[in-house]
């Protein structure tokens, strides 16, 4: 548990409180991969699969310079759609009531430069840190909803939206930090995640795969993994990661659940908090590393799989 003290809570005033989540991708060999692995959502049939067992050193790519950008969301697609690449880097400050803009740059190493090739506005604002960019969309959470909304980001319209049943929000089922992070999206090798928790799973993870087009439920997974106990979570190969702590500085990858065999176990891989405030975590698979918003930085992890 971190220390209050050393670490303290961010607590911006009454619904000032605002941020929008974290990175979760795939790669391009998934449109096949999805539909084989739609029943064994773990398999080893997707190219260099294997389970984590290394997490790197944080490399900073960029810091927000302002009081929004205590916390946020950045991300690129695995499987991007022209005009844009994998290169294309996008980015949300997430601290307000009114989440509306996500800021669209050529290549990571603008973020730190913070300037944006464009600006979107989005129709809706987004509630936490919980969007993903997949396959030429952004994938939400609207604010105060408990549904899942596709952006296009050529079209600059919403697409698709969708209610997840019984999922709490806006602060029922949250992350150990906090910040509203009830619904979480996530990309990995197989495809689009949504990551909640229920009344009837009391409090408990759920996980959902989801069809990019429609949105619709395609499988859902009740773990043993209490939400508000862990910091974040992440899907690699099929498989949840958690993580033990938002804000000590030697956390780590504390459990793991398998959808292949519905079965969880513990962990411990070390994982370094080095700005103490960890508000988003991601996985891409296209560039096998970690994303993550810590206290104003945006940095990446190195990870290591092994090859069963």
């Amino acid at each position: 548990v971190p220390d209050p003290a050393a670490a303290p809570r961010w607590e911006p005033q009454p619904l000032t409180y605002q941020e929008l989540q974290s990175e979760r991708t795939e790669v391009p060999v998934s449109r096949l991969l999805e539909e084989a692995a739609l029943g064994r959502p773990g398999s080893e049939d997707s190219a260099g699969c294997g389970e984590l067992v290394w997490v790197g050193e944080p490399v900073v790519l960029g810091r927000a310079d302002s009081i929004a950008g205590k916390y946020g969301v950045w991300m690129k697609d695995p499987e991007p759609v022209p005009p844009f690449t994998r290169d294309t880097t996008w980015r949300v400050d997430a601290v307000g009531t009114e989440v509306r803009q996500l800021f669209q740059y050529e290549e990571a190493e603008q973020l730190g430069r913070g300037y944006p090739a464009k600006v979107h506005i989005l129709p809706r604002p987004l509630e936490s840190t919980g969007a993903v960019i997949y396959r030429g969309g952004l994938f939400f959470q609207p604010r105060h909803s408990r549904s899942v909304a596709r952006y296009d980001l050529r079209g600059e319209t919403v697409t698709a939206e969708r209610e997840i049943p019984d999922a709490g929000y806006h602060g029922q089922y949250p992350y150990a930090w906090g910040g509203y992070t009830d619904i979480d999206l996530a990309v990995d090798e197989t495809g689009l995640w949504v990551i909640y928790s229920t009344e009837s799973a009391r409090g408990a993870i759920v996980l959902s795969k989801l069809d990019p087009e429609t949105l619709e439920i395609r499988r859902t997974w009740e773990t043993n993994i209490r939400k508000r106990g862990v910091a974040n979570s992440f899907v690699i190969c099929g498989t949840l990661y958690t993580v033990s702590s938002y804000s000590a500085p030697n956390a780590t990858i504390n459990f793991a659940y398998d959808t292949a065999t519905g079965s969880s176990r513990a962990l411990s891989i070390p994982f370094e908090n080095r700005f103490r405030y960890l508000s988003m975590l991601d996985y891409n698979p296209a560039e096998r590393q970690l994303f993550a918003w810590d206290s104003f930085n945006m940095v990446t992890y190195p990870v290591r799989l092994s090859h069963a």
